[in-house]
């Protein structure tokens, strides 16, 4: 999963997806219908890297070779801290095709979510000029 963190942590998004299956599964904590295939994942995690700031991991759980691992974070949305863990499993071949993110504190949940919000429709807005 160190492929994973480096793609993160230097935001490309591009090199992220890369390690997608094609029908990768998010969920998020914040709607209830999980996000589906390459497409849908790599528009919200565009989003994600414009709303949280200051994202860093602070551990990686999980033997190199197993389907699945699990990276602490911390980031700031505005001036609210937040923590949160990305559950990843791997296929046999290798690709991620599921993640799901928890974030903490709920307040620090709230604020992403808002801002998540906002992100996604200016995004859908831009894209529709």
């Amino acid at each position: 999963m160190q492929q994973f963190r480096d793609a993160i942590e230097s935001r490309d998004v591009d090199a992220l997806v890369a390690l997608f299956t094609d029908d990768i599964v998010l969920r998020s904590p914040a709607v209830h219908a999980p996000y589906q295939g390459r497409a849908q994942v790599k528009a919200l995690l565009r989003a994600v890297g414009q709303v949280l700031e200051d994202f860093h991991y602070t551990r990686q759980i999980g033997a190199p070779d197993a389907a699945d691992h699990a990276l602490v974070f911390r980031a700031r949305v505005g001036d609210r801290e937040v923590e949160g863990c990305d559950f990843l499993h791997a296929n046999e071949d290798g690709l991620i095709d599921e993640l799901y993110v928890m974030i903490r504190p709920l307040s620090g949940l709230l604020a992403v979510a808002e801002a998540m919000k906002r992100q996604l429709a200016l995004t859908e807005s831009a894209g529709a000029s």
